[in-house]
């Protein structure tokens, strides 16, 4: 069975993901908000819309939410802007806890319901004590899963040709109803 598709990246060496366009008339090099796994994202059409097997991409295809808008392009900046903040205080909470670690980015999600924290290490890391005092700062809910070798890698270590162990938490941020 065909379906129709577009393929959408989240960074620029990213893996690229398929979605459903519904009802949008998108072309490459557009923005687009999406709903994956880990929220809402903002991210760019790299295959414009075409039919595909199934047998070539990952069913149930979720739906394109929404073209971005200039609004989403800002937030995107000001997550952006925030996460280069986080990395300082981030990086400075790790010298404080003595962590055999180097922080190699962050990144919030585009609803910033989540910060991302990659680092590198050569080996394992208790960073429990980190979990919490970030946690504490942030005002975040943690969820740390880690790999090793490249299953675990981020791009950005990739590049940076790093053949250490590397993990990836994850924190969200708890939000409360009243």
């Amino acid at each position: 069975m065909l379906y129709n598709v577009v393929g959408v990246r989240f960074k620029k060496a990213g893996k690229i993901y398929y979605f459903d366009p519904g009802e949008y008339s998108l072309e490459k090099g557009e923005y687009v908000i999406v709903e994956t796994a880990r929220g809402v994202e903002y991210g760019k059409v790299v295959i414009p819309p075409r039919q595909m097997s199934g047998d070539d991409i990952v069913l149930p295809l979720k739906m394109i939410v929404r073209p971005a808008t200039e609004q989403d392009r800002a937030s995107v900046r000001e997550n952006e802007e925030e996460a280069k903040r986080t990395f300082d205080i981030a990086a400075g909470k790790i010298g404080d806890h003595g962590l055999e670690m180097k922080l190699v980015d962050v990144e919030y999600t585009f609803d910033r319901n989540k910060i991302i924290f990659y680092f590198t290490a050569d080996g394992r890391v208790d960073f429990r004590n980190l979990v919490k005092d970030l946690a504490s700062v942030f005002r975040t809910r943690r969820r740390c899963s880690g790999a090793s070798g490249l299953a675990g890698a981020c791009s950005a270590a990739r590049r940076s040709s790093v053949t250490s162990s590397r993990y990836r938490s994850r924190w969200q941020r708890i939000r409360t109803c009243r």
